[in-house]
């Protein structure tokens, strides 16, 4: 009797421990984080909601001399698209990206997705165009390692932005191909690019694009939310040029390069990655610089704070001027 007893109460509370069971499952901000490969505790609300930061779906451009809202000053994202000799610039200036974070943009037939987490300090462009489609990304109002974590509304899927990887849902695991793009100065942009086009500040949302919703963030030490690892050796918002060639990482703070510039008047930078020889071209006063392989082929880096880089890549190479270097 017991026993029927028994299995009578456990047929009684089944339903409850199977919803209990599927209400334990992880969910943060509406995403299912069940397959996550990043800890789940370490991915942090943001703040706002899914969405509460809008991604920009429908950008409108300007032509550079019609621009009438930038300072030469002024930081800007710049990408070149396009087959050779057809090639199209586009701009986007960060004080926009500060309030959206993700701009849907379509150049010369190709989706891109230019994002930009002001957190890190870091805008990374991706090719859109992946598994048989064009995908558009959206800002998930979630964190790791104080870094944006995008996704796509195709799959919902979780993207790191500085992993450049999904992290979880359907396409974890799977890798974004990143476009190369500058972060420099609107002048610098646009005396390279004077035929680029420039991403309108009429973007729809009520934003004063004048006004940094971060403060003095980008210049202070404070970082908001904790990250995994956590480094002294420079200013957390030392800017940084980051590379990965064969999965090794490779760092270069602009103040060393500032050192190496001055001290040998030289133009360009010739280093090793992972026995790759690579050339890194800088602009000291415009604070940006392109990596390219002895084939004189672009390579992708990440332009980001020191911080940011440090939290995912603690074990990478860091580069340090030698007094003295050729």
């Amino acid at each position: 009797m017991r026993s029927k007893h028994t299995l009578y109460i456990v047929a009684l509370l089944m339903p409850v421990l199977l919803s209990t069971s599927a209400l334990a499952k992880p969910v943060k901000n509406g995403f299912d984080l069940e397959n996550s490969i990043i800890p789940v505790d370490k991915i942090l609300r943001g703040g706002p909601p899914r969405d509460g930061i809008p991604s920009i779906d429908k950008p409108a451009f300007l032509n550079a001399d019609d621009v009438d809202y930038l300072k030469e000053s002024d930081r800007v994202l710049g990408i070149v698209v396009g087959e050779k000799g057809d090639e199209e610039a586009r701009a986007y200036p960060i004080k926009i990206l500060n309030w959206h974070e993700i701009v849907n943009d379509e150049i010369s037939g190709k989706a891109v997705a230019v994002t930009y987490c002001p957190l890190c300090g870091s805008g990374i462009v991706y090719d859109a165009d992946f598994e048989g489609k064009a995908h558009k990304f959206g800002v998930s109002g979630l964190l790791y390692n104080s870094d944006v974590l995008l996704f796509d509304r195709e799959t919902e899927t979780l993207w790191s932005q500085i992993l450049s990887k999904g992290v979880s849902g359907e396409l974890v695991n799977k890798k974004l191909k990143v476009i190369q793009s500058a972060h420099t100065s609107w002048a610098s942009w646009k005396k390279q690019y004077p035929d680029t086009k420039v991403l309108s500040n009429d973007t729809g949302f009520n934003r004063d694009y004048n006004r940094s919703p971060y403060g003095t963030y980008d210049n202070d030490v404070s970082v908001y939310f904790p990250v995994a690892f956590k480094s002294k050796r420079y200013h957390p918002k030392e800017r940084v040029l980051g590379i990965t060639i064969n999965d090794k990482q490779k760092v270069y703070p602009f103040a060393e390069l500032s050192k190496y510039f001055a001290e040998t008047q030289q133009t360009s930078l010739i280093d090793r990655v992972d026995g790759q020889e690579l050339t890194l071209e800088f602009d000291v006063e415009n604070r940006g610089g392109t990596f390219k392989n002895a084939n004189g082929e672009v390579v992708t880096s990440t332009n980001t704070f020191w911080f940011a880089w440090y939290a995912f890549h603690p074990k990478g190479e860091v580069y340090k001027f030698v007094k003295g270097a050729k």
